[in-house]
């Protein structure tokens, strides 16, 4: 069928609703809730970054930066669908803060009042503006990439594209890339496109701020409007055909607008899930049915368990951030997802796994969810810092961060389009307190903020209406926020990954950037061996206090002996090795 019959909005035969036959019959039930545990803040036994002493308990007492914000949930009878009670929340490390796990703490939507002191969220994001500018434009290394060391693996892999024109996408997407200015295909994009129109299983890992989002989007886009089914929905139910998780709000709104994009004036329906918000406005979103639903792992389970979304028509399930979608914070989410009952079996669906970072170990657990013959693409090394960021280590105790974070905004001269890191969400607006006082327009975000305040931050910082932005994790993974020019990590991660993918909010798509973290001896020598890998790979000079040198590597993209690596290679040479 020709571009003007499926890629128009109106006149589209698969916007008609197929509804579930049989009687609904009975009333909601309605469990008992119980209070997530408070896992928000840092232990009050230890200190903090400022240089206070811990020993006591305080209204600061607990664990730090935990945001999970949900746990199981029961379903009715035959009669209805019910509510069933809701768990406390998981207790999670300092690295899994502000991630969404759903709304642990709200009533339902049938006009009963919340269980708790805590209102259900009555927040209804703003429209999308159809005449934002998304995304950040190419910089002057951006041509690098094509020198970039690029790894596939995997029986009959379909051949790259060299450019989007060839690629074989639908003319209306070629016209919305140009509109986006996006015109030259990054490496991630070349090798990931043709994989996932021609329907296989994949598995990509690229450097940040590679166009990772791009790489799935386009692609099963294209294979939405080629490749037309009807839509199963009724007014509160529906079967989306695509799903896409994120383990944090941020990235799931910015992924629904890259979706947006690519689809706004198609047949194609997108909507999103995430917590924070009304659950009424988001059902409603629902009502004439998706093809496209990106979410949050709470939130989505929360509508599946309320019988709001079947996974019966399912074509495509992506995770964004795999590694951290099936580590131990998100596994159970994921899991419980994945084997609902009305999952489709992994044979008549297309699974694909992104991520900056993929260990090995999270590589043999995403095994399971995938097809054996996936594909597996690497681009640059698993885990690499991108080369366009200056990175810079300076070993700071922790009763000096503030003087020296100080120097270091002086040090930039204009400090528009900076990030600062912490680890705890006290400290975040501690510090952005610190240096509004100081006259530096900063504003803060991380878990503990109401979600309008948390989305208000990001436009503020977006629009330069603040110049400083102080965060948790939950904006240090796949944020592509236009001029970071700057990241800060005021407090060191607990992981390296972590560390790779704050300072990759800087130096995206060929723009240079520059990166400072103060390390302290006392507790970040754990990170020390791991960092002097992180930066010769990157060809950065190691300070002494790492024990390293100065470092002068291969040319950019050159080869490493940590370069990327599929795991079904080392688990095939070990099995050899072992005839």
């Amino acid at each position: 069928m020709s571009d003007g019959g499926w890629d128009d909005e109106s006149g589209s035969s698969n916007q008609r609703g197929r509804g579930r036959g049989g009687n609904r019959g009975g009333g909601r039930g309605r469990g008992n809730y119980n209070n997530r545990n408070n896992d928000d803040f840092d232990s009050a036994s230890q200190g903090d970054s400022w240089g206070n002493g811990g020993g006591g308990a305080s209204e600061w007492g607990a664990n730090d930066d935990g945001d999970r914000e949900g746990g199981s949930r029961g379903r009715g009878g035959r009669g209805g669908r019910g509510r069933g009670g809701r768990g406390g929340g998981r207790n999670m490390d300092r690295s899994n803060g502000d991630e969404d796990g759903g709304d642990g703490n709200f009533g339902g939507d049938d006009g009963e009042a919340p269980v708790n002191d805590k209102p259900r969220p009555t927040y209804i994001p703003p429209e999308i503006d159809e005449n934002d500018v998304y995304g950040i434009g190419v910089g002057s290394n951006f041509n690098k990439y094509e020198n970039i060391e690029v790894k596939v693996s995997g029986d009959n892999v379909p051949k790259h594209i060299e450019s989007f024109k060839s690629s074989g996408l639908r003319e209306v997407l070629i016209e919305k890339l140009v509109k986006c200015n996006y015109t030259t295909p990054t490496p991630i994009q070349k090798y990931c496109i043709p994989v996932i129109i021609s329907g296989r299983d994949m598995m990509a890992t690229a450097q940040t701020g590679s166009g990772k989002t791009a790489a799935f989007v386009l692609p099963i886009v294209h294979t939405l409007l080629s490749q037309p089914q009807d839509l199963v929905f009724d007014r509160d139910y529906c079967e989306p055909q695509c799903i896409i998780m994120s383990p944090t709000r941020e990235l799931a709104i910015q992924i629904r607008d890259v979706v947006f994009k690519l689809t706004n004036g198609t047949c194609v329906k997108q909507s999103i899930l995430y917590g924070g918000t009304a659950t009424g406005h988001q059902r409603g979103t629902l009502a004439n049915g998706i093809h496209i639903l990106v979410a949050t792992p709470g939130r989505l389970n929360d509508f599946v368990g309320r019988g709001y979304v079947s996974f019966k028509s399912l074509r495509f399930f992506v995770l964004d951030e795999a590694d951290r979608m099936l580590d131990m914070g998100f596994k159970p989410d994921i899991e419980k997802i994945l084997n609902h009952e009305t999952m489709v079996d992994v044979n008549t669906r297309q699974t694909l796994l992104f991520s900056a970072t993929l260990a090995d170990d999270i590589q043999m657990l995403s095994k399971a969810y995938l097809k054996p013959n996936y594909v597996f693409v690497a681009v640059g090394e698993i885990g690499g810092a991108c080369k366009d960021v200056i990175q810079e280590i300076r070993e700071v105790t922790k009763f000096e961060k503030k003087k020296e974070l100080i120097k270091v905004l002086e040090s930039l001269g204009d400090c528009k389009g900076t990030m600062v890191f912490v680890e705890q969400k006290r400290n975040a607006d501690f510090i952005a307190a610190f240096l509004s006082e100081k006259d530096y327009p900063t504003t803060s975000i991380h878990g503990d903020r109401e979600q309008p305040e948390r989305e208000q931050a990001l436009r503020d910082f977006k629009n330069n209406k603040m110049k400083i932005l102080v965060a948790t994790a939950v904006a240090a993974r796949g944020l592509d926020i236009k001029g970071v020019n700057c990241v800060i990590n005021f407090d060191m991660p607990s992981s390296i990954d972590e560390y790779v993918h704050r300072i990759g909010r800087t130096g995206r798509l060929g723009n240079s950037g520059r990166a400072v973290s103060f390390y302290d001896s006392t507790s970040d020598n754990n990170l020390s061996s791991e960092l002097v890998r992180i930066l010769k790979q990157a060809e950065q000079e190691v300070p002494s206090f790492l024990d390293g040198g100065s470092y002068g590597g291969d040319s950019y993209g050159g080869s490493s002996s940590n370069a990327c690596s599929d795991v079904r290679m080392t688990t095939q040479a070990a099995d050899d090795d072992g005839w």
